[in-house]
């Protein structure tokens, strides 16, 4: 197992394999490398098309990086886990035994599928910084909307508004019963940018993610 030292120079990116490489154990290598595509794939399109604000693509490396290590650090676990000696052996049943309490199940899953990566967006709603889950809307499903790859305010208040950040950010108006926000600014890796119902707050944090307003 090893890690990229930088994920960029100048204008050089990696990703993926080329960032990390992993033994095939649960296929964590490949799902940290689509999470890569995921988070660096829009920040390239905002530096192409011109609009993303300064320090994004350096945003990257700060984000995946960690990622990437605790992954290794969780692949080498499961490596020493399948060894023959007696310490392996004893360490194997012991986790038998804890993964019988659900907090500890729900903890290993997450740790091996990644569904659970949150990003540090400072403090604030519980939801911010993580991937969000897909839900169910009046009209439809939430990640139905995201497929244009574009941001997305979900707003259950229909008093917000994205006005000079239209062309980057689609507002959609419609409340779910499985989500406890007033509204939520999604990245287009899906990844929450901000949660609140206050307009003044909304366009503070928007040019972080989507640049500079237009018009």
């Amino acid at each position: 197992t090893r890690q990229a030292e930088r994920y960029r120079v100048g204008r050089v990116l990696l990703a993926g394999d080329a960032a990390h490489i992993h033994p095939p154990t649960g296929g964590q290598g490949l799902n940290l490398g689509v999470q890569d595509a995921f988070n660096l794939g829009w920040k390239l399109a905002a530096e192409v098309n011109g609009w993303a604000p300064e320090g994004l693509l350096d945003s990257y490396h700060a984000e995946r990086h960690p990622v990437g290590a605790r992954v290794l650090d969780n692949t080498r676990a499961q490596i020493t886990l399948l060894g023959t000696d007696p310490g392996a052996t004893a360490l194997r049943e012991l986790l038998s035994k804890l993964m019988d309490f659900e907090e500890v199940n729900r903890y290993v899953t997450g740790m091996i599928t990644a569904v659970g990566v949150r990003y540090d967006f400072g403090q604030g709603h519980e939801l911010l910084g993580g991937r969000m889950r897909d839900v169910g809307l009046k009209r439809g499903r939430l990640y139905e909307l995201m497929h244009a790859g574009r941001g997305l305010l979900l707003d259950q208040t229909g008093r917000l508004s994205v006005a000079g950040w239209a062309d980057r950010v689609d507002h959609v108006v419609d409340v779910s019963e499985e989500l406890d926000a007033p509204a939520v600014l999604l990245r287009p890796d899906g990844h929450v940018a901000w949660v609140g119902e206050d307009q003044r707050d909304l366009v503070g944090r928007l040019p972080e993610w989507f640049g500079t307003a237009v018009g």
